[in-house]
């Protein structure tokens, strides 16, 4: 046999013995040619899913401690201003034993006369990126920063949003989700305690008292430009990926 040939039977060899390895769980494996000696690794172990997420804060001893009875407290809250231009308070909606949260930064017209979070447009688009990403609306919890609405829909104001940061702290250490999702710039901050731009703060992942939390664009800003779509996909798929990863049994 030349040695043409005979290199050509070693790799050969090599593909099958790499596909044999990878089957068996194994992502590198070390040949040995004849004349060459070289130590053969030990198989390297399945890495094991990470642990679920466990929240670091216990619910707050100065509100309620079950979902019903604080959507209550809060249709009665006047702590801001907010609460002389809203016609409802938005707790909430979805499942209270989800494991993934959605939180965007307030409601809008829509949501302010139904009562609900993300039911308009930009609720319609949140929809089908939860259905992307293999789930269903009752499957998630969707809740946001503020549960009033700001005229005009403007930005949240600080106050606005110290006020009513405690009922959805209330909120998260009650439902205990494996995984945040962050929808929006004011949201990411609120949450994040930081002025960061989304550009700097999406395509990572953060950690909110223990809570794994994913930023991204608010669906409202996709509608207004839809190039971050791409964008925004790549975050679903990260929020995804971290949810199955986080909550593998």
């Amino acid at each position: 046999m030349s040695e043409r040939e005979e290199l050509q039977a070693l790799a050969r060899e090599a593909r099958v013995l790499l596909e044999r390895e990878r089957a068996r769980g194994r992502d590198r494996v070390v040949m040995t040619l004849p004349g060459f000696e070289a130590p053969v690794p030990a198989p390297i172990p399945a890495s094991a899913p990470p642990p679920a997420a466990t929240p670091t804060f216990a619910p707050r001893g100065d509100l309620p401690d079950d979902l019903g009875t604080l959507a209550r407290l809060v249709t009665e809250c006047r702590k801001c201003g907010l609460c002389g231009t809203r016609t409802n308070t938005v707790f909430a909606d979805g499942s209270t034993s989800a494991r993934l949260v959605f939180i965007g930064e307030a409601p809008g017209r829509d949501e302010d006369l139904r009562g609900l979070p993300f039911v308009g447009r930009a609720g319609q688009l949140l929809d089908k990126m939860i259905a992307a990403i293999d789930l269903r609306r009752d499957e998630v919890y969707i809740c946001n920063v503020l549960k009033c609405r700001p005229p005009e829909n403007r930005t949240p104001a600080p106050d606005e949003v110290e006020q009513c940061l405690p009922y959805l702290e209330q909120q998260l250490a009650l439902v205990r989700p494996a995984l945040i999702c962050a929808l929006g710039l004011s949201a990411a901050q609120a949450l994040l305690k930081t002025k960061s731009s989304m550009a700097s703060l999406r395509g990572r992942t953060f950690e909110y008292r223990g809570i794994p939390l994913i930023p991204t664009y608010h669906p409202a800003a996709l509608l207004r430009n839809p190039g971050l779509k791409r964008e925004a996909w790549a975050d679903m798929q990260r929020v995804r990926d971290t949810l199955k990863a986080r909550t593998a049994s």
